[in-house]
């Protein structure tokens, strides 16, 4: 059974890379929004019999997730074989629980949506907090890519004298991890949040790791605020300039720049498309979507 790779706008260069690693053809969308702001939308390539997987990176997911929803829904009422959801970076995971009386928990409401439009999903290090496993949210199969090893491969590679530090101390067993694999130490940091965008780094005993290059990882880089006050801090405290890598990079409100005036050289995933990408995932994900396939 043929694979149709689709990809949602803006996604066109992995999903190219993807669709040559598969041997599978792209299709085509048509899109654009109605005077009254409605989306028009149309798949150019035939999705009947084949196995049809939407290439969609969630980042600033409100102007992307009605389209995703349209492109499935269509595929399948043209007779789709199958219809599945490669998201590199997978959003809507922050809100999981209701904090306050009368908060939306929209994890499991988008959560719903996909599982009723997909037959399967397939993403990378989705920023789970208080959940073990997607699957307790999803009611289809998942596949997860973990990022570690190729954050891990690239910083061995191209940083010498590594010293992998995380931003506080729910990333301990992520950090160890990609130190473990780069064969160099590691430390973690310990944060302090006072809002979305307040936060306070402390940088302490590093003094005997004097003449390591500090490498700075997370998961995300959202606003930033915890890789900015990072990177200031071991500014003041390590004399090399730091690191900072981040498996999925936001980067709201101009972060990156921020990141960059303060010294620091950033350098991300293919997740999300932009300048500072080093780190290839696309291999896993074409390897995670051909199991998927051919077992839909």
């Amino acid at each position: 059974m043929s694979i149709l790779i689709v990809p949602l706008p803006g996604n066109d260069s992995i999903a190219a890379a993807l669709a040559a690693m598969l041997g599978a053809d792209t299709g085509r969308i048509e899109t654009r929004a109605f005077p009254d702001g409605e989306t028009y939308l149309r798949l150019l390539d035939d999705p009947a019999g084949r196995d049809v997987v939407m290439v969609c990176t969630l980042d600033r997911p409100n102007e992307k997730l009605l389209p995703l929803l349209f492109a499935a829904t269509t595929a399948r009422e043209l007779g789709a074989a199958s219809v599945g959801l490669a998201a590199p970076y997978l959003a809507y995971m922050r809100q999981d629980i209701r904090f306050q009386p009368g908060e939306a928990v929209t994890s499991r409401t988008v959560a719903a949506m996909f599982s009723e439009a997909f037959d399967w999903l397939v993403t990378v290090d989705p920023h789970l907090h208080r959940f073990g496993k997607l699957d307790e949210l999803y009611r289809i199969p998942t596949s997860v890519i973990h990022a570690a090893p190729l954050v891990a491969q690239w910083i061995a590679a191209n940083v010498e004298n590594p010293l992998i530090i995380g931003p506080d101390s729910e990333s301990k067993q992520w950090v160890s991890d990609v130190a473990f694999d780069a064969n160099a130490p590691f430390a973690v940091l310990e944060k302090h949040r006072h809002g979305d965008r307040d936060v306070t780094v402390d940088v302490k005993d590093m003094d005997s790791l004097a003449g390591h290059t500090p490498v700075l990882v997370d998961d995300i880089i959202s606003s930033g605020r915890t890789m900015i006050e990072a990177a200031r801090a071991l500014r003041s405290r390590i004399s090399l300039s730091p690191v900072c890598i981040g498996v999925h990079g936001i980067f709201a409100d101009r972060s990156d720049e921020t990141l960059a005036q303060a010294g620091a050289r950033v350098v991300t995933s293919n997740t999300i498309a932009h300048g500072t990408n080093a780190i290839d995932v696309a291999p896993l994900l074409a390897k995670a979507i051909l199991a998927r396939t051919v077992t839909a």
